[in-house]
């Protein structure tokens, strides 16, 4: 009789650390940052790199003479260094965004609300082929519509 009562305490207390670890683990999923759950600094480089792709070829940013400006001026891999710097910090990642802020770096280039719609297609269309789940797509683009008022000049 001991035996099976000291094998069912054991049995007990196993289960108990189980569910323990097993409740830890989920909790832990709860609290990955979005930079984790989009894979860190590599993956987000890589749908940047993607994005920014689109975006140079886009008819419709393309037809803005203060666009294509800019595009002259910045290397698109300084553009894509700066985008994939600032979408790490905005999701929870280690690195900061050093460039000047969202208003400053397109005020100039009088963004409308046609050009902004063109680039969150293309942004839609990147984080599609890349799988990105929904719910961190939600979390993107509520991240990016939050910038919107400091980019969309005519509104």
């Amino acid at each position: 009789m001991k035996t099976i009562t000291r094998n069912a305490v054991l049995l007990f207390i196993v289960s108990l650390f189980s569910f323990g670890n097993w409740n830890t683990s989920i909790a832990q999923e709860k609290q990955k940052t979005l930079y984790d759950r989009l894979g860190g600094v590599y993956a987000i480089a890589t749908v940047v790199d993607d994005f920014i792709e689109r975006l140079l070829v886009n008819d419709v940013l393309n037809a803005n003479p203060k666009i294509k400006e800019a595009r002259d001026r910045v290397p698109k891999a300084g553009l894509k260094y700066r985008v994939t710097e600032l979408v790490c910090q905005v999701t929870g990642g280690p690195q900061k965004y050093s460039g000047r802020s969202m208003k400053d770096s397109h005020v100039h280039l009088n963004i409308t609300e046609k050009e902004w719609d063109a680039m969150a297609a293309d942004f839609k269309v990147t984080l599609d082929k890349f799988e990105v789940p929904e719910k961190e797509q939600k979390e993107l683009f509520d991240i990016v519509e939050s910038t919107k008022k400091d980019i969309v000049q005519n509104k």
